[in-house]
């Protein structure tokens, strides 16, 4: 079958600063609560030392080494490019007053490079960072006050960059907070249900009011949220299990359920009374909630099941969301269970619920590349995931879906984020370092690359 994408289809990459960018105290930069999981974000809180370091410290060097990258990413194609600002370059401690210029600055030569190539930016405001100083001063999202930071950080960059990005996020995962909860709103994983959900409603109402600030300052700009896809099936036809599973999936669509409908779904209204949940919901959250976001985006690896056998359930609590492998799914080197199809149904899922458009702007697959005798690096096994869920999504699109683009996750090698390697490798472009942090750094295409030049040239016609 061949493929039709739209014409204005998004095809590029996902990247995250405190995954690539380095320098991570350059020029004025704070601390951020990434800086504090040198082991990645299920990892233990380490107080940073003087003299101590860690790879994501230095990560790929992108800080210095923009122009290299973008140039790469110009020569597969990319429409558009995803970025995140590290908040910590523009407010270091979260709560000043003015703004750090040196961080600014370097955003502007980035998104200008940018420009050079046509590469429209897609820039989140928050993914997976946050000041380190908002959490030692007020005990981060458990704070309402952080809801004012985070606007006036959000502000700042809307107005610096009204003219050169007009596609915003606002969190990115925002729903990780329920399984990492440092990572996502300062709390520690020990956090009682009540703190972490109160914290996770802070940060909604912040979302909300940077939805309503970009639309104030950015006429025509486009701003969405920013989900994990976390696609539960039941294990088994027992309406049992079905209605577990319903239930596990209202875990992450009440996040995007709150932002695109702009008030809490009534089904949460029982979860809160099961946990001993009651939310501290001010009359004005009730109306900054109200401003929902005009796209939804989501980062898409695995699905998973539930059931309400035990003795199964046993077996899915070692990994990250609780998931209980699929008998029928074959599985990554990290064991993360691949499921193209599953793609498709998340994005018919998602806009029967919604009807705004999606955006897929995080996929793809970590495994350890091999460089062989001839200095080639011959990824298939990456580049058949990908196909594999690109088509999907040319089959979504049949379905009447509306997607607006495609970023895989990560265009380039960079630092895991769950688990901060570097040999748990997505790239389409090769870095040399190791997990020791050893390596040249240089850059080296990969097979993968000249097959996603090849897709984004013929807008996804080359699809098998």
């Amino acid at each position: 079958m061949k493929y039709v994408f739209p014409d204005n289809f998004l095809w590029g990459g996902a990247t995250a600063a405190n995954q690539i960018e380095g320098a991570y105290l350059a020029d004025g930069k704070g601390l951020s609560t990434a800086d504090m999981l040198p082991n990645g974000i299920f990892g233990d809180r380490v107080e940073r030392k003087e003299g101590d370091h860690a790879l994501k410290d230095l990560a790929i060097d992108f800080y210095h080494r923009y122009p290299e990258d973008i140039a790469l990413f110009a020569e597969m194609g990319f429409k558009c490019l995803r970025i995140s600002i590290a908040w910590t370059r523009i407010f270091p401690m979260g709560d000043e007053d003015i703004p750090n210029e040196a961080g600014l600055a370097f955003y502007d030569r980035v998104l200008d490079e940018m420009a050079k190539y046509g590469i429209e930016p897609l820039v989140t405001l928050s993914h997976y960072e946050m000041p380190y100083g908002l959490v030692t001063r007020y005990g981060g999202w458990a704070d309402r006050a952080t809801i004012d930071c985070f606007e006036r950080y959000a502000r700042t960059v809307f107005e610096r960059y009204r003219h050169k990005v007009k596609y915003w996020l606002t969190f990115n995962e925002i729903n990780c907070a329920l399984h990492a909860p440092f990572n996502g709103i300062g709390l520690s994983a020990q956090s009682s249900k009540q703190d972490i959900y109160q914290a996770i409603h802070h940060q909604l109402v912040a979302s909300a009011r940077a939805v309503r600030a970009c639309h104030e300052l950015i006429p025509g700009a486009r701003i969405g949220n920013m989900i994990i896809g976390a696609l539960m099936y039941p294990l088994s036809s027992r309406p049992a299990d079905v209605l577990k599973s319903q239930w596990k999936n209202r875990e992450w669509l009440y996040f995007s359920d709150v932002q695109a409908r702009g008030a809490y779904p009534a089904y949460m209204g029982r979860l809160f009374r099961e946990l001993g949940v009651t939310l501290d919901i001010t009359p004005q959250d009730r109306i900054d909630l109200g401003h929902t976001v005009d796209f939804i985006s989501f980062s898409y690896y695995m699905t998973g099941c539930v059931t309400t056998d035990e003795q199964l359930n046993q077996q899915a609590r070692g990994n990250i969301l609780s998931m209980v492998p699929n008998p029928h799914l074959p599985s990554s080197e990290w064991g993360w269970q691949i499921d193209p199809i599953g793609l498709r149904i998340i994005l018919n899922e998602l806009y029967d619920r919604y009807q705004k458009p999606l955006f897929v702007v995080e996929n793809g697959l970590g495994a350890k590349d091999i460089i062989d005798k001839e200095g080639a690096i011959n990824d298939d096994y990456r580049i058949s995931y990908l196909n594999d869920h690109l088509a999907q999504i040319g089959e979504a699109l049949q379905d009447g879906v509306e997607v607006m683009g495609y970023t895989s996750w990560g265009p380039i090698d960079l630092i895991s984020a769950s688990t901060a390697q570097m040999s748990k490798r997505y790239g389409f472009i090769y870095v040399d370092r190791d997990d020791a942090g050893k390596g040249s750094l240089a850059r080296r295409r990969k097979k993968s690359f000249y097959w996603y030049a090849d897709i984004i040239k013929s807008n996804g016609a080359h699809l098998k």
